[in-house]
């Protein structure tokens, strides 16, 4: 139970940091199997060679003495790991990063774990004739435990108390079963009592649930079922984040501003979508609290807006902290499965979905872009927020582009000054850039805002021209979505060019000229 609980546990402490992605899952289960495969080696020899119960009840003991201190020291060894990691390697950063911070944090309590089993079968094995039995019966209930540990976690505990609480939950029946071998006993009751004090400091001061342990301004931060989330404000505006190392997710501005994000941009859909423009029924995928809503609703009247998204505690943190309309209603759904559901058609279709650093696998395949397609009217368009815009073959917004124009054949896409976005356009029956250079004239006097943000748009939108050579590599399909792989290799990329100047700095001044200057 406690084997299964503590993998949950770790995969929700490292995703502020390194994601939830399939490769950090990877990472973790591969680490543990690791872990758990060294410790039924040793287990095994030790049991037949000691078979002391006492022995095997204090390493579990020590095992939950380490699970309990993960909460205290995991994030400030998880940062410091991080910081060596960008200065010290030129790719496979999250890899790295992750690798080496599993290894420290759990393959020692995971590897003591790991003895318990065999040192078990020893015991419980009182002759061959029945040691099939035996060994069937420790099975199961191990399979038992392991189902405990996965459920307990994910539904009660994690949601309920968070992720450093759950830890010192399993640490301490791991404490427990020791404490009650060796009270019964009454044996080692000198390190029982050092362990329940080592508990108790865990307990006072380990239970802190803040991964942004260096803001001291935070307006909120917890979890969810999917997300780590935390909204940060200040003078000008309110930022939503999944993510403590980088990311924002949404964004509320407080004088009702625009917000120099690519939410603007996306402002030009509804203007590319028809000669009435402003009254379009808009249906966004990945609401999160509601910022492209907000700004729709604000700069075009009569328009019927509708969202999808995944995170029912996203939503309700868009009415507590960021003013969502109420309005508009917002079904807590899967963004693809809410298309398979209904059969009503849209004139803009926003896909903003994002899990941690990518878009979820499932609606980045030419089957979700078909999909949207059939929910667009006449004329209608789909734009499309991808983050971590690039140039460079191989880049997971090629792959996407590609994707989109294997569907689309009008494909227009932007990159958002000052930060790492790319938006794209694509359009079935109208070109998109050829409807908003007709459309943006009647808001001259209108609104000379949005005019000249809609000019800005015309003036930078690209043809997207896909490589006809490529094309069919990179398209992207229910059975083959790298988008995970993709999006660590642009991080890569990006990491590499913001660890330059500090990589210049400490080979001119060492780490002691970098950490005085810091």
């Amino acid at each position: 139970m406690s084997v299964m609980a503590v993998e949950l546990g770790a995969s929700r402490l490292l995703a502020p940091y390194f994601s939830s992605s399939q490769i950090v899952w990877t990472i973790i289960i591969g680490t543990i199997m690791i872990a758990m495969a060294l410790g039924n080696l040793y287990g095994g020899r030790l049991a037949d060679k000691d078979p002391d119960p006492g022995r095997l009840y204090k390493r579990l003991m020590i095992a939950g003495l380490w699970i309990g201190a993960i909460p205290l020291i995991g994030k400030y060894i998880i940062m410091l790991i991080s910081g060596i990691i960008v200065v010290a390697v030129s790719t496979g950063f999250l890899i790295w990063a992750a690798f080496i911070s599993c290894m420290i944090l759990f393959v020692f309590p995971l590897f003591l774990l790991g003895t318990v089993t065999p040192s078990l079968v020893k015991y419980s094995v009182q002759n061959l004739d029945e040691s099939g039995k035996t060994v069937g019966t420790l099975g199961a209930f191990n399979t038992i435990g392991s189902i405990i540990g996965t459920f307990l976690p994910t539904f009660v505990t994690i949601p309920t108390v968070g992720t450093s609480i759950s830890f010192l939950i399993f640490s301490g029946v791991l404490i427990l079963l020791g404490l009650i071998y060796f009270i019964n006993s009454k044996t080692k009751l000198t390190f029982c009592l050092i362990s329940i004090g080592l508990f108790l400091g865990f307990c006072i001061w380990g239970h802190d649930s803040s991964f942004a342990f260096w803001e001291s301004s935070l307006t909120y931060e917890g979890e969810s079922i999917y997300n780590y989330l935390h909204v940060k404000e200040d003078r000008r505006r309110i930022l939503l984040s999944t993510n403590v190392l980088f990311g924002v997710q949404s964004i509320t501005m407080k004088d009702d501003s625009l917000t120099g994000m690519y939410y603007d941009i996306a402002m030009a859909a509804p203007v590319m979508a028809g000669k009435d423009f402003g009254k379009e029924e808009v249906l966004i995928l990945g609401m999160g609290t509601g910022t492209y809503a907000r700004q729709c609703k604000r700069y075009f009247d009569g328009m019927s807006l509708e969202g999808v998204e995944i995170d029912g505690k996203i939503t309700n943190l868009s009415y507590e902290y960021f003013d969502a309309a109420k309005d508009v209603p917002v079904s807590t759904y899967d963004g693809r499965a809410y298309l398979d559901e209904i059969n009503k058609k849209f004139d803009v279709i926003m896909v903003d979905a994002y899990q941690d650093i990518t878009i979820p696998f499932q609606m980045s395949s030419i089957e979700f872009f078909s999909s949207v397609k059939n929910h667009l009217k006449n004329g209608g368009v789909m734009v499309v927020n991808m983050n971590m815009h690039s140039n460079k073959a191989g880049a997971i917004n090629e792959a996407l582009s590609d994707t989109i124009a294997a569907v689309f054949p009008y494909v227009y896409t932007m990159d958002v000054e000052g930060n790492s976005n790319l938006e794209l356009f694509a359009c079935v029956d109208n070109d998109p850039k050829k409807t908003l250079y007709e459309n943006k004239t009647s808001l001259a006097e209108a609104n000379p805002e949005l005019y000249e943000l809609m000019r800005l748009v015309e003036n930078n939108l690209q043809p997207y021209m896909r490589d006809s050579k490529d094309y069919g590599e990179n398209v992207l399909t229910d059975d083959k979505a790298p988008v995970e792989l993709l999006g660590m290799r642009m991080i890569d990329s990006l990491i590499q060019e913001e660890a330059a100047y500090y990589k210049k700095y400490i080979k001119e001044n060492g780490f002691t000229g970098l950490l005085d200057a810091l």
